[in-house]
């Protein structure tokens, strides 16, 4: 796997490597001790699988903070998305700012998110599907959450959004 670090420390894209033939690809999709050389960490609590019929619908912004928060590595396995994420570690140097990159089941791409940054996606083909990790399992009454359109995070969406669901467009703004 080839991981390159975003402009938000500790946050990931990683690229499969692909040994190909005549018949097709193989390829590590998930190594624990890969994960672990990079910082991060590599415990999987739970997989979440999420299937969005309509291009242009938005999922997020959330996060948990600690000690709830979630580690999470996303994979769009049909279709495709504009993945977001928002740091939110106060502590930080990149804190509210924003990496988005396209993940799709032809690019083949993941996206490692730190605890404690909001993740929101946005739709951009129709029936897709995305595979995320999760480092701990879900904590319900422990979700932070931001407004897709908040004018101060000034996110170019490479698409228009036209579904978010009641629960995401009542989040604040930051």
């Amino acid at each position: 796997m080839i991981f390159t670090e975003t402009p938000l420390a500790g946050a990931f894209v990683i690229d499969l490597e692909l040994i190909e033939d005549d018949r097709g690809f193989f390829a590590r999709a998930w190594a624990e001790d890969e994960f672990a050389e990079h910082g991060l960490d590599p415990t999987v609590a739970q997989t979440n699988m999420s299937k969005t019929l309509r291009s242009g619908t938005f999922r997020g912004f959330h996060w948990q903070d600690p000690p709830f928060g979630e580690a999470k590595t996303v994979r769009c396995i049909a279709g495709s998305v504009y993945n977001c994420i928002i740091d939110m570690r106060p502590d930080s140097a990149t804190y509210r700012q924003h990496f988005g990159v396209e993940l799709s089941a032809n690019n083949r791409r993941m996206l490692f998110i730190p605890e404690q940054f909001a993740n929101g996606f946005l739709i951009t083909s129709d029936e897709t599907v995305l595979l995320y990790n999760v480092s701990r399992p879900y904590a319900a009454g422990n979700e932070h959450g931001i407004r897709w359109d908040d004018p101060s995070l000034e996110i170019t969406w490479p698409q228009a959004v036209e579904h978010v669901s009641d629960k995401d467009t009542s989040w604040p703004d930051l």
